[in-house]
């Protein structure tokens, strides 16, 4: 069994059960979930039934896919309704989103379907899509517009709380029980109207499933991002205030706004498929003022589903066009919606007819890569950075004109490299490594030949290098364009290698290759992954906060030394008994410095991204 098989379960619904069980039945839950995991499944309609064992089966009700109550679930066994199965299997089940009457109704339907907490895109990291947020329609509070409500702190406060017993406990630890915590943290905060919060909550309730279960996908800097975005935010409502808080709150949907008529030209479609089984397909617009737009259609299916869309008629007005086609054709819509973040609406007022498109080489697209990479590069980086406000606008596309130069080995296997205006090395990776999708292939045969002129477009990977997810390109021909998830390069598409390029000798080198600050990320990991005690068992940090100090780095030092004492710090009574660990000010501190190595990574990618001097080739 797999959590896939089974249908989502509300948050309340687990929290409820798990809340219901007895300490020494709580104690049992997590070896529960482990056996259920290996038990047979069975689908009828939209019954589920888990055979617990020879003579007992466990079944789930989720009418519309979703366990909306804790009745939904029905155990065979003769300790039930107060069994451990019930609420095992609740653990063992995905969390649902929240249902969308809580936040209102939107104003239009959008095209792509919103994600759940831990749909990100395996092309990159945050992104709408892919996002750990709940975002977007205004919800009514009953609180003063300026302040958040009493009511509305003390969801905060406890989800503070929960989020710094994981911290406390780490991965390990964190097991069904904390989680549980955080559920029910999560359910008071969408009640509350904050769903920024609560969507952060269900994404590290998804992460640590993910990593407890050893999910090849599981990565600790997702889940240092989803925990520190979490503690953030919950620190941040107490004294918001303002525009500040109304960012801090997150909205349930996106505000789509009228934006009246439109004149749209394709640039390219690309294949979401993300880590819950959504898939589908994306296509990038461009309006005559340059402005990107995307219509998608994401719904479950997965890969299979992502291949298929592709075909479909897109979803906007009487247009036939396929996503395909879109791409490379035009679009003139009326009655147009638009969210923040670009999302072309799909109401009943749309109107939408087949249009010319435009090449790459033809105004208005011609206009995006005219602008210098390393603005495009720092306008990206505040798009895809791991703690920006959500509905922040902007794009992560990269549009660069580029020589191939061969592959460059990787401790993870190996990119092509191609260098772009201003000598600037750019390391060009696949943006999903799924084999049914045509990004893998594709880059391979690019790689064979070297000295091709290209111009691309490509999705910034913060790195402390030039990096980009590589999502379409010129035709190597020089006529027409490839999506380069989607369609499939022939090796009679590419012209014969350029004798004069030598061949890639040496790896470019990082621009912050020498920076010690991994010494604090880390630790920052380390306590996610093994928990605050681990972290107090360092004993002496001194030399690595010399090391930090001698690189211009004194903040990260300090961070060091406080975030190891905090952990290894324990008081004791007037009986010499152990106080309870300071497990908020512990928070607090890997707040801090989770925090400031992201805005440090951050600021050491922007760096790569500046022009060598005259402009010239060079090894970075």
């Amino acid at each position: 069994m797999t959590a896939a098989q089974l249908p989502a379960v509300a948050p309340e619904v687990t929290a409820t059960l798990v809340e219901d069980l007895s300490p020494r039945l709580r104690k049992r839950l997590d070896a529960a979930v482990t056996k259920l995991a290996v038990r047979p499944v069975h689908r009828d309609g939209d019954t589920v039934t888990i055979a617990v064992d020879d003579e007992t089966d466990l079944r789930l009700h989720a009418p519309g896919g979703v366990v909306a109550t804790a009745d939904a679930i029905t155990c065979g066994c003769l300790l039930s309704p107060a069994c451990v199965h019930r609420a095992a299997a609740a653990c063992a089940a995905p969390a649902a989103d929240p249902p969308a009457e809580a936040a209102g109704q939107p104003e239009a339907t959008a095209t792509e379907s919103a994600p759940h907490p831990d749909n990100a895109p395996h092309d990159h990291a945050p992104h709408p899509d892919h996002a750990p947020h709940h975002v977007t329609t205004d919800t009514g509070t009953d609180a003063a517009p300026d302040v958040a409500s009493p009511a509305q702190c003390a969801a905060a406060e406890a989800l503070r709380s929960a989020a710094a017993a994981v911290l406390e406990a780490g991965v390990d630890g964190a097991g069904a029980v904390a989680q549980a915590a955080l559920l029910r943290a999560a359910h008071t905060a969408r009640l509350q109207h904050l769903p920024r919060a609560a969507g952060a909550a269900l994404s590290v309730v998804t992460l640590l499933r993910a990593a407890r279960a050893g999910d090849p996908s599981s990565r600790t800097a997702d889940l240092v991002t989803a925990l520190a975005e979490l503690l953030g935010t919950a620190h941040r409502l107490g004294s918001a205030s303002g525009d500040e808080l109304d960012a801090v709150k997150g909205r349930a949907r996106r505000p789509y706004s009228p934006d009246g008529s439109l004149r749209l030209y394709g640039l390219f479609t690309e294949p979401v498929v993300t880590a819950s089984g959504h898939g589908g397909a994306r296509t990038w617009v461009v309006g005559p003022d340059g402005r990107l737009c995307t219509v998608g259609d994401v719904a479950p299916g997965g890969v299979g589903r992502a291949l298929g869309v592709a075909d479909r008629a897109v979803r906007l007005g009487e247009s036939a066009l396929t996503h395909r086609e879109l791409g490379r054709a035009g679009l003139a819509v009326s009655g147009a919606t638009v969210s923040p973040d670009g999302r072309l609406g799909a109401g009943k007022g749309v109107k939408a007819v087949t249009a010319r498109g435009a090449a790459w080489t033809e105004p208005p697209l011609a206009a995006l890569w005219e602008t210098p990479p390393f603005q495009q590069a720092t306008r990206a980086l505040r798009s895809v950075s791991r703690y920006a406000d959500p509905d922040g606008g902007g794009s992560d596309l990269l549009f660069l004109d580029v020589d191939l130069h061969g592959t460059v080995r990787e401790p993870g296997g190996t990119c092509l490299l191609a260098w772009c205006d201003g000598g600037v090395a750019v390391r060009l990776t696949v943006a999903d490594d799924d084999p049914a999708l045509a990004h893998r292939d594709n880059l391979m045969l690019l790689a064979s030949a070297p000295g091709t002129r290209l111009r691309i477009i490509g999705r910034l990977v913060p790195a402390l290098h030039p990096r980009l997810a590589l999502l379409a390109c010129s035709h190597p021909t020089g006529e027409g364009t490839i999506d380069l998830g989607f369609d499939r390069l022939r090796r009679a598409d590419l012209p014969v290698p350029d004798a004069r390029v030598e061949p890639v000798r040496h790896e470019p080198v990082d621009s912050g290759a020498g920076s010690p600050l991994h010494l604090l990320e880390r630790r920052v990991e380390q306590t996610v992954t093994a928990g605050r005690a681990a972290l107090g068992l360092l004993g002496d940090v001194s030399a690595e906060t010399r090391r930090l100090r001698r690189a211009g780095l004194p903040t990260a030092a300090g961070l060091l030394a406080v975030l190891r004492a905090s952990a290894a710090r324990r008081e004791r009574d007037p009986f010499g008994r152990l106080l309870p660990a300071d497990t908020d000010g512990f928070a607090t501190h890997w707040l801090s410095a989770a925090r400031y190595t992201s805005a440090v990574s951050e600021s050491l990618c922007a760096a790569a991204w500046e022009p060598a001097q005259g402009g010239t080739t060079r090894s970075r």
